[in-house]
């Protein structure tokens, strides 16, 4: 039996080693694509480095790689696109963000500029693989967590632990869904192999929706931790991150940040729960989903 190819971008990111994962317990032979030089004898992964001033470096002698996955930014694709057709890439699977969506309108520049890399990455892929004959498909999350190391859940967790307090803006109703990274990942393998599904865009979500304030909630409540959470007006927080913007960790943090508090962040899923076959699990943080320092 011939086993499957699949080369990763991205191999090394959260997500991208939950792919790993996910991909040789289905049984694929990965090639892991990375800037950096990965030592690995796992028998099912051959680590491959890319380098920045030659990313299309392709031996000839090496097997076509018909079908990909992404995980590194969507923006980071197109400096690879000579590398993939090298290798005969018929199928792409491309981690996108529903930040494309939700920050449209953003007060802040910079999550603004996001959102247009965004939006032109996902019209850069879709020309190319067209005019390719490229299958594509674009998954978009919403708020990824997971395993502790991710930028959302556990930045909040972080602050929780290090001041005993979380400061929110107005009543912080806003919805949110986030989904855990393994359920990304694994939406993400299923999408490469569900080969009747073609040329489509997803958005994917978590099996809960709860609003901010309930989220942030129970980040207390998983590093049993008593809730302090304080409602606090915008010029105050404004102050506040002019102080934390000192700190390395909180240096992305922006009062746009604050602002959606009170903005639903609401997708429907239901077609890639659909076509994907995914359950995505409820919003519930076990120990290992916290930075280690919160685990003690």
């Amino acid at each position: 039996m011939i086993e499957k190819q699949v080369g990763v971008l991205g191999a090394t990111s959260l997500t991208g080693e939950c792919i790993l994962r996910q991909l040789v317990q289905q049984g694929w032979h990965v090639h892991a694509f990375s800037r950096q030089a990965i030592i690995d004898h796992h028998p099912k992964i051959t680590w491959r480095r890319i380098h920045p001033t030659q990313p299309a470096d392709f031996d000839s002698s090496d097997n076509p790689i018909p079908y990909w996955l992404c995980a590194a930014p969507i923006w980071v694709l197109p400096e690879y696109f000579d590398l993939l057709i090298a290798y005969g890439a018929q199928r792409v699977v491309v981690l996108s963000s529903t930040s494309r969506f939700t920050k449209e309108i953003s007060s802040d520049p910079l999550e603004k500029k996001i959102v247009q890399r965004l939006i032109a990455s996902e019209d850069k892929l879709q020309t190319w693989a067209t005019a390719h004959r490229i299958d594509w498909i674009i998954l978009r999350p919403t708020l990824i967590y997971g395993h502790g190391r991710d930028k959302n859940i556990s930045e909040i967790a972080a602050f929780i632990r290090r001041f005993g307090f979380f400061p929110l803006f107005g009543a912080a109703q806003g919805l949110r869904q986030p989904i855990h990274v393994e359920d990304v990942a694994l939406a993400c393998c299923n999408a490469l192999d569900t080969l009747n599904l073609a040329n489509r865009s997803y958005n994917l979500t978590g099996g809960e929706v709860l609003s901010f304030r309930e989220m942030v909630r129970r980040v207390f409540e998983a590093q049993n931790l008593p809730t302090r959470m304080f409602t606090v007006p915008m010029w105050l927080f404004k102050i506040a991150l002019w102080g934390l913007k000192r700190l390395p960790r909180y240096r992305s943090w922006s009062p746009a940040m604050a602002e959606r508090m009170n903005q639903d962040l609401k997708f429907d899923s239901s077609e890639a729960q659909r076509d994907l076959k995914l359950v995505p699990r409820p919003f519930k943080l076990t120990a290992m989903d916290l930075p280690y320092q919160s685990r003690q």
